[in-house]
Formats: structure tokens, sequence, C-alpha cells
């Protein structure tokens, strides 16, 4: 009697513990969903970000370059070192190899 006790425990025990596992695993495959969703969010996101700190270069460029903002320095020295990196690409396209 007592070893069919111990039977019946160990076979609900084994239930329990496979029940648990497939909640878990449908657990563990959400939250994978979830997570994939989140990272291709991020890189829409971040893709953003650059493309807008882009914008906002060239409009505090233009703005400074129209001498309608604080900024002027700040643009004359951008171009400056643009053309100076202009400058060096002419330099090495015409260096013989």
């Amino acid at each position: 009697m007592a070893e069919k006790s111990v039977i019946t425990n160990i076979e609900a025990r084994i239930r329990q513990l496979i029940d648990d596992h497939k909640r878990l695993s449908e657990s563990c495959a959400e939250l994978t969903a979830q997570r994939d969703n989140l990272k291709a969010e991020n890189r829409t996101l971040q893709e953003r970000i650059r493309e807008l700190d882009g914008e906002l270069s060239r409009m505090q460029l233009t703005e400074g370059l129209a001498g309608e903002s604080r900024n002027r320095e700040k643009a004359r020295a951008r171009v400056n070192r643009l053309m100076r990196e202009v400058d060096k690409c002419i330099a090495l396209l015409g260096r013989p190899e």
C-alpha cells in the first residue's frame, strides 16, 4: 500500500512538472516574440533618431550660414572642416598609384 501511495505521488509530481514545463515553454515563446518586436522597434527608432540628427544638423548649418542664428561660428567651422575633408579626398584621387 505504501508503495502505491509513493508511486501515485511521483506520478502527480511528474504531471505537475509536465504542466509547468508546457506553461513555461509558452511563456518563453511569448517573451521571445515580444523581445524580437522590441528589438525591431528599437532599430527603427534609432534610425529615426539618426535621420532627425542629420536634419537638425543641416538646419543649424543653413541658419548659421544665413546669419539668422547664434550658431554662425559653428556653421563656418563645419563648412571649413568639410572643405578640408573634400580637399583631402581630391588630393588622394590625384595621387598616382
